[in-house]
């Protein structure tokens, strides 16, 4: 009887002492969550491939190539969405920086003599609103860009007046309408523009011009693609090579920008529209680990040689961050306490 009392007693002071490490382990939980937050960190690679469709990360760099902590005249949160163009042998790289104390993006520069190394230049592009996609393309010897503008809720168009610094905007395309990630491209004589709408993300609209600052036409099959987030939003240059057109798109089903598919246009006039998934995807995703643990959203790649592509890619990893706001709340407290003060 005397050995069950005493085997009680154990249990109970193991209970008690349960309970208050439960306690312990929850107020050291709370006191995490409210001083650490997880943030999103998107920085930028180089991958190199045999194909569209076959991209890898090259043995000869250490992916990324571009982070935050490269940008030099603003404070930066993230870079993401780069787009490149090599002119008289330097690449040149455009991509959004989220300045970290407007929130807010903004269009950076880097370059490059071989693509795999690439030195921050500055930011080149700045406006009152959100700018992100810096889709940056040549015509007739000019350079010209289309950056996505969805917070003006219109697609402008923006050329260069002193490549690759000075930028000036020339005319707005549409308007009217939320329009993210505007891609566009040139096939039978005639401009083409893909763009994701809706609060979602989660339809495709299509339109066309004979001229690129002339008016554009929605397709009469627009929207080509809609309610579906696998396979919608634009992630990239869409490639015209041998009379194919291919489109990349982000997979944003489980997570946004989890991953980059890619589509093949099989018919495209001013009256139809067709398109059939490639076999080889996914193209890019995410790995697990690293620079690009849980995503990868973007991908503009070029041709150099017979069978040899290379790409700027991007992906993102989360990672735990001092909380400035719980900083400010906390020493606002200890200040009203200790001194007495009153709102």
């Amino acid at each position: 009887m005397y050995k069950n009392y005493k085997i009680n007693r154990i249990l109970q002071a193991s209970n008690r002492v349960s309970r208050v490490n439960d306690r312990y382990l929850a107020g050291m939980k709370n006191i995490a969550k409210t001083f650490v937050a997880r943030r999103s960190e998107w920085s930028i690679g180089i991958y190199i491939g045999k194909s569209l469709f076959d991209f890898v990360s090259p043995e000869k760099i250490i992916n990324p190539v571009l982070t935050a902590k490269d940008i030099t005249d603003i404070p930066a949160y993230f870079v993401a969405d780069p787009f490149m163009v090599c002119e008289d042998g330097i690449w040149y790289m455009f991509f959004e920086v989220l300045n970290s104390l407007q929130n807010k993006g903004v269009i950076g520069l880097a370059t490059s003599y071989d693509a795999y190394k690439w030195n921050y230049q500055q930011i080149i592009l700045d406006e009152a609103f959100h700018l992100s996609y810096p889709y940056v393309f040549k015509f007739q010897n000019e350079y010209y860009m289309i950056p996505e503008t969805s917070e003006a809720g219109s697609i402008r168009l923006y050329k260069a007046t002193n490549f690759p610094t000075k930028w000036t905007f020339i005319k707005t395309l549409l308007d009217k309408r939320d329009f993210v990630d505007p891609s566009i491209f040139q096939y039978n004589n005639l401009w083409w523009l893909l763009t994701a709408t809706s609060e979602a993300r989660n339809n495709l609209r299509l339109y066309y011009s004979k001229d690129l600052t002339s008016s554009w036409i929605e397709h009469p099959k627009s929207p080509v693609i809609e309610g579906n987030k696998n396979i919608t939003r634009p992630a990239g240059r869409v490639v015209v090579l041998d009379d194919k057109i291919i489109r990349y798109t982000q997979d944003c089903e489980r997570i946004y920008g989890n991953k980059v598919r890619a589509f093949e246009i099989t018919n495209l006039t001013t009256t139809s529209y067709q398109e059939k998934e490639v076999k080889e995807n996914p193209i890019i995703k995410a790995s697990g680990i690293g620079w690009n643990q849980i995503g990868m959203h973007h991908i503009d790649p070029h041709k150099i040689d017979t069978n040899k592509w290379i790409a700027c890619v991007d992906g993102k990893r989360d990672r735990l961050v001092i909380n400035p706001n719980s900083v400010v709340t906390i020493s606002r407290k200890w200040i009203s306490e200790h001194f007495n003060i009153r709102n």
